[in-house]
């Protein structure tokens, strides 16, 4: 069975330099609905047998071109939720940078818990849970090996692709999963397979390294070398 993971494309909160979190009300904004229709273009001739998403609204907007052209209604699946960042929720990235909490989300994740929310050891456990389900049922169902979209979140993706590369979580950080873009893994009897990651189209003018900005946007993290929470807006 083979899911590719879709990260929703980029929301306002993204383009504000916030972490969105749960925060109600938080859509795709021009450049996110024309990543929404890019996938559509992208993906829509495939055999996709289900399309599964997180409850959030910036997840249904990304795959309601989709699924129109496929003629499936998508399956919301709770675990597929954004991470509760409790207090985080709503704040600046350039703020959260300076928290204390922001080192140990960067370099120890496994032991990161939000005040308020939850923690990433319990994101991923239950993120893993909801995928591995969703594909033995379809694989049950179908009788077969069959292609399927799981619709998420940043932070959620990079979790998914951790357990799947058999790697420890505090290393998730090391995953880049942008808006739009599509990771993809094939589970097995025996083991997942990571057949892509963070796979935005063909353009990779996206991967030339950039000359340093002695003004960066506030919306970077403080490093460069930190993985901004929630996934950030991409190139």
């Amino acid at each position: 069975m083979t899911v590719i993971l879709l990260r929703h494309g980029r929301s306002t909160s993204n383009t504000a330099g916030t972490l969105a979190g749960r925060g109600e009300g938080i859509a795709l904004d021009e450049r996110g609905r024309e990543q929404a229709q890019a996938v559509a273009d992208r993906l829509g001739d495939l055999p996709i047998a289900e399309i599964v998403r997180s409850p959030l609204l910036r997840c249904e907007q990304t795959v309601e071109p989709l699924a129109a052209q496929l003629g499936l209604a998508p399956t919301v699946e709770e675990r597929l939720v954004e991470v509760d960042y409790g207090q985080w929720t709503g704040r600046t990235i350039k703020e959260l940078s300076t928290e204390p909490l922001w080192k140990v989300v960067q370099q120890h994740p496994s032991a990161a818990v939000f005040p308020g929310g939850e923690g990433l050891a319990t994101v991923q456990q239950r993120a893993v849970q909801a995928v591995r389900e969703h594909d033995a049922r379809l694989a049950a169902h179908h009788g077969r090996d069959v292609l399927w979209v799981a619709c998420s979140h940043g932070d959620v993706i990079k979790s998914v692709i951790s357990d799947a590369m058999g790697a420890h979580l505090d290393s998730f950080q090391r995953i880049v999963a942008d808006p739009a873009s599509i990771s993809v893994v094939r589970y097995t009897s025996t083991r997942p397979f990571v057949l892509r990651t963070n796979d935005t189209g063909t353009d990779l003018t996206g991967f030339v390294p950039k000359a340093e900005d002695p003004n960066p946007p506030e919306t970077e993290a403080a490093d460069s070398s930190d993985a901004v929470v929630g996934g950030g807006a991409g190139s």
